[in-house]
């Protein structure tokens, strides 16, 4: 990459200690001018100082925008629609925030006519992954520059000794104990001394739940309505996506639910422990997965979750804007069109508890289900299915048999 030939860059901006010492780094090394860009996920963060954090550290200017809403309706909720979960526990809450990141950096990238953007993550990471194919499914034309992969720094104590030596003002110290990402999904903690797999996480680590132990004594039930696979209604309130969410987070979070403490493996090669509180997104996926029991059909829903993990492995992997991923989606949305009804769940000391389901469109038939005497199934038809399906296994076993 000549550096030379980069006049503007667009950085996507946290106002931490790592993208206040990129953006001036940027600045130095290329010479170029620095737009930043921070989004608001639902992080929680105060974001009102981070423009005059981003211009002491170089930036001429930083956008700051509130992308909860696009987040909610078009990024979770589609992943939610096709029940994803990574190796059988990830609820993908980081993974689904890089897309949208990504595809907002290149918008402001091409409205300000810049050569290049730039992030802050690391070279062993999915993130950096994530928003490359991003950046260049949606625009190859622009250059990516990761510092994380160029420049001699190597250390926390690096570049807090670098930002002493270029007096930035960054509010940091050595001490960090693990590393924190959030958004309106959930709350990831990785690094420092999560590395060790054996090492129990403290109390006082989690910000969205309440551990179960502390969990109040008696349970609480929630409503979720849904229309065609999205949550549309709770207790029987309308809300839009992210409003449910965050209501659903400080739900789940008083009940103790949704935290997840695995060993994953990451696209890069290597595998990595990562504690997650995920609450409004588990009472979610567990009420949608409850409706469609009712709602699919066998076999739509058996092929459907065959394809999970493949589905799951491509958002975790960085390829939302695949053509693979938007062929699965829209076949698992089609499945969606009948997904409707509502799920009542009981919450009790991190245990989420299916109490009930109804749907318009529901597929269980009491009549053809019930144990007590029924006029719509004729139980001796029974006798033939067997056959039929037992007759390869009859035919191997007589050869097999004759073989002996």
């Amino acid at each position: 990459m000549k550096k030379q030939a980069i006049r503007k860059i667009v950085l996507a901006y946290s106002g931490g200690l790592d993208t206040s010492v990129i953006c001036h780094w940027l600045v130095q090394q290329y010479q170029a001018e620095v737009v930043c860009f921070c989004a608001d996920l639902g992080q929680g963060e105060e974001l009102a100082g981070v423009p005059e954090k981003a211009t002491r550290s170089g930036a001429s200017k930083c956008y700051v925008e509130d992308l909860r809403a696009e987040f909610a309706r078009d990024f979770i909720a589609p992943m939610m629609r096709s029940a994803a979960i990574y190796e059988g526990y990830y609820l993908l809450g980081t993974s689904i925030a890089r897309p949208l990141i990504a595809k907002r950096l290149v918008e402001i990238a091409l409205k300000e006519g810049a050569d290049a953007i730039s992030h802050g993550a690391t070279g062993k990471g999915n993130d950096q992954v994530r928003f490359e194919l991003a950046a260049l499914a949606l625009a190859p034309q622009l250059q990516v520059i990761a510092p994380w992969r160029e420049w001699d720094l190597s250390s926390r104590t690096d570049l807090l000794n670098y930002v002493k030596q270029a007096g930035i003002p960054v509010q940091a110290s050595h001490a960090k104990p693990y590393s924190i990402d959030a958004n309106l999904l959930h709350t990831s903690y990785e690094g420092g001394i999560l590395e060790d797999p054996a090492t129990i996480p403290e109390e006082e680590m989690f910000l969205t739940t309440v551990s179960p132990e502390r969990a109040p004594d008696t349970p609480e039930v929630v409503e979720i309505t849904f229309e065609a696979g999205d949550p549309v209604a709770l207790n029987g309130k309308p809300l839009p996506p992210h409003e449910m969410l965050a209501e659903l987070n400080r739900i789940g979070g008083r009940n103790g639910i949704g935290r997840v403490d695995l060993v994953e493996n990451r696209f890069v090669g290597m595998k990595s422990r990562g504690v997650y509180e995920t609450p409004g997104g588990t009472l979610w996926y567990h009420a949608h997965r409850t409706l469609e029991s009712i709602t699919l059909d066998r076999e739509v829903l058996h092929l459907r979750d065959s394809l999970i993990p493949r589905y799951a492995a491509l958002v975790y992997n960085g390829f939302w804007f695949s053509p693979e991923r938007g062929m699965l989606q829209a076949a698992f949305d089609h499945a969606q069109r009948h997904v409707t009804g509502s799920v009542k769940l009981k919450l009790y000391k991190g245990n989420v508890i299916v109490a009930g389901r109804t749907s318009p469109v529901s597929l269980y038939r009491p009549d053809l289900a019930t144990f007590e005497k029924d006029s719509v199934y004729n139980q001796a038809d029974a006798a033939g299915f067997i056959r039929l399906n037992a007759l390869r296994l009859k035919v191997g076993a007589q050869v097999q048999k004759g073989h002996g």
